[in-house]
């Protein structure tokens, strides 16, 4: 099954869980593209890669603090989850569901 789709997600915050909407596009080879949309506005994925049905990316947070998350999961079935790194806030959990 493709990694491709749209994700409503969770993210396990020092602020409380944030509710975010994950899109994976797949691009040419091992590439994907992509956002992720929610309370606290939309971040594009950065450096997407697919290895499998792993995903690892990077986006640049602005609010509430501009920071560089470093983020992978892994697609099984319609479920997904991961990890995002926050520099030193640490590392945080996201779960989600395809739509």
């Amino acid at each position: 099954m493709s990694v491709a789709g749209t994700y409503d997600c969770i993210t396990k915050t020092p602020m409380g869980d944030q509710n975010g909407v994950f899109t994976v596009v797949p691009g040419d080879g091992d590439s994907f593209s992509g956002n992720i949309a929610g309370d606290l506005g939309t971040m594009e994925v950065q450096d997407g890669t697919i290895s499998g049905n792993t995903l690892a990316w990077k986006m640049k947070m602005t609010v509430p603090m501009p920071i560089e998350l470093e983020c992978t999961a892994t697609v099984d079935g319609d479920q997904i989850a991961g990890d995002v790194k926050a520099g030193s806030f640490g590392t945080m959990k996201l779960t989600g569901t395809r739509r």
